[in-house]
């Protein structure tokens, strides 16, 4: 009677967590943009559906996970502003229960686990809203630490065939993290098999097939829409790659970067580091120790990896959400081996004050959408726009105190865009005009700024520009239309004949470049 009445108490938590994580990053993702961050994916998936794919026919330096998940979501759902921001909301609920599910193995009664799968809930997407990058591939490889953990603990063979598929998916998301956590799980799996003996074969060759079954959907994603491989190396590879470098060399690592900004993570993860401490002191070890050690070391040497990549993101903090994972983790250790009352209430002081405050500055105030001093009393109904935004309340950065005066200068650009019958390229931060106006044609970029386009001292600058100009060419682009004035600058610098573009203003947003006989 007692095991059924815990198993429907169990289903109720799920069920309430499972809704919350959804609702509460719907109501988020609703609250305001940051418009090349917050439509990042829209057009990109878009474009899937039109026959357009990245690396082929548009230049990209992030990741298809993305971009591929979005365009099913848009076939099933439709190409609305409710099914995009739901891709969010979806990932937001996956880890959530997940992590509920992974609390309840290494330790924790129910109760706990669900407080802490909360905190997960309410820090995770929450601060984004919408899809993005980063927060896609630092979640994936937390569901791959998880994972490899479960494994570990456990011994069961699906979770060891999920960390190479989580780690892939992560991969293709953004660059980072998951070759750091690659090579950091190679090494704990050796030294789990020489510390413990314990380790199953079963278990490394479910591992292999998790990587070659995703290696062979990467080869076959690839060979079904004709991506070139040289294309997928020098955008996602070569090029980012000689950004990183210059971002490791000019890495400002000082207290208040490496741990005042991190300050509640090592917090949380400090009564963890004790009891691994105690651990490795311990002489006599069960196996079940021994296990236990390892999943420490593996997660603390995680966490330590995804300090180091958002420290290199030199972005906004996402990973607030490590704080009630550390703690639980601390919380489970802490129980098991001091059984210590006011460490462990120390440790919910301590998830509690941060997912608060947290909340309130990510969440409510948007600061990682440039929102923070944001009235959000003057947000207006993006649908004006278009019906396809409907439910998103729109004040954006750009024009953060007239967010009305935003939407009708748009209202007027997707006038003018929709006259427009010729072939046309759209440069903008407003990443959403071509699925508003059902334009076939992918522009030659996922996204234009300062780093998703080689200047003239990189060394692909050569390469980007021959790719950038015979897209122009082969589908006979007649004009070019610019969202924001700095973006001629930006297009001018491949042209060569300066004299064959013609330049006319049509509102206080929008230029419209005719291509007028332009040699390429």
């Amino acid at each position: 009677m007692i095991s059924k009445i815990l198993s429907y108490k169990n289903k109720l938590l799920l069920l309430f967590l499972f809704t919350f994580s959804i609702a509460i990053n719907q109501y988020y993702g609703n609250r305001g943009v940051f418009p090349i961050d917050s439509f990042l994916i829209f057009d990109s998936a878009f474009n899937i559906i039109s026959g357009n794919h990245p690396f082929k026919d548009y230049w990209a330096i992030t990741g298809f996970t993305l971009d591929y998940i979005q365009s099913l979501i848009f076939l099933v759902l439709g190409i609305n502003w409710f099914s995009y921001v739901f891709h969010a909301s979806v990932l937001n609920m996956i880890l959530t229960l997940y992590t509920f599910y992974f609390f309840s193995k290494v330790g924790l009664n129910v109760f706990y686990a669900f407080i802490y799968s909360l905190g997960v809930a309410i820090l995770a997407y929450p601060s984004a809203g919408t899809p993005f990058i980063d927060h896609h591939a630092v979640i994936f490889s937390v569901m791959a630490l998880y994972s490899l953990s479960i494994g570990i603990l456990l011994k069961k063979n699906l979770f060891w065939f999920l960390v190479p598929l989580f780690l892939i998916f992560s991969f293709f998301s953004k660059q980072i993290p998951s070759p750091y956590l690659t090579i950091l799980f190679t090494t704990i799996i050796i030294f789990y098999f020489f510390y413990t003996k314990n380790l199953n074969k079963e278990n490394l060759l479910y591992l292999f097939y998790g990587f070659f079954f995703s290696f062979l959907s990467i080869i076959a994603l690839f060979f079904i829409n004709e991506i070139p491989v040289k294309n997928f190396l020098v955008q996602y590879i070569f090029y980012p790659f000689s950004l990183g470098n210059d971002r490791i060399l000019g890495l400002n690592i000082d207290f208040k970067n490496l741990i005042g900004q991190f300050k509640f993570i090592y917090f949380a993860l400090f009564p963890m580091v004790i009891s691994l401490i105690f651990l490795i002191k311990t002489k006599e070890k069960s196996l079940l120790q021994k296990k236990e050690l390892v999943i420490a070391i593996l997660f603390i040497g995680s966490i330590m990896i995804f300090i180091y990549c958002q420290l290199l993101t030199k972005n906004q903090v996402l990973i607030f959400f490590l704080i009630p994972i550390s703690a639980a983790f601390s919380h489970a250790y802490i129980t098991k081996y001091f059984n210590k009352k006011y460490l462990v209430y120390l440790i919910l002081l301590i998830f509690i004050f941060s997912t608060v405050k947290y909340h309130i500055r990510f969440n409510h105030n948007k600061k990682f959408m440039e929102l923070a001093n944001a009235d959000f009393t003057l947000a207006v109904k993006a649908r004006q726009l278009d019906n396809k935004l409907k439910g998103l309340k729109w004040i954006s950065p750009y024009y953060l105190n007239e967010p009305s005066k935003e939407i009708d200068l748009l209202i007027d650009t997707k006038k003018i865009l929709s006259n427009s019958s010729d072939r046309k390229i759209i440069i903008t931060d407003y990443l959403f005009f071509s699925s508003l106006l059902d334009n076939q044609f992918a522009s030659p970029n996922k996204w234009y700024d300062d780093l998703s386009v080689p200047n003239k001292k990189n060394k692909f600058y050569g390469e980007y520009k021959k790719f950038f100009l015979s897209k122009i060419k082969d589908n006979k682009i007649k004009y070019v239309y610019l969202l924001r004035k700095d973006q001629d600058i930006f297009f001018k610098q491949f042209i060569d004949d300066k004299e064959c573009i013609i330049s006319k203003e049509l509102n206080e947003i929008l230029l419209e470049l005719e291509l007028n006989k332009c040699n390429f």
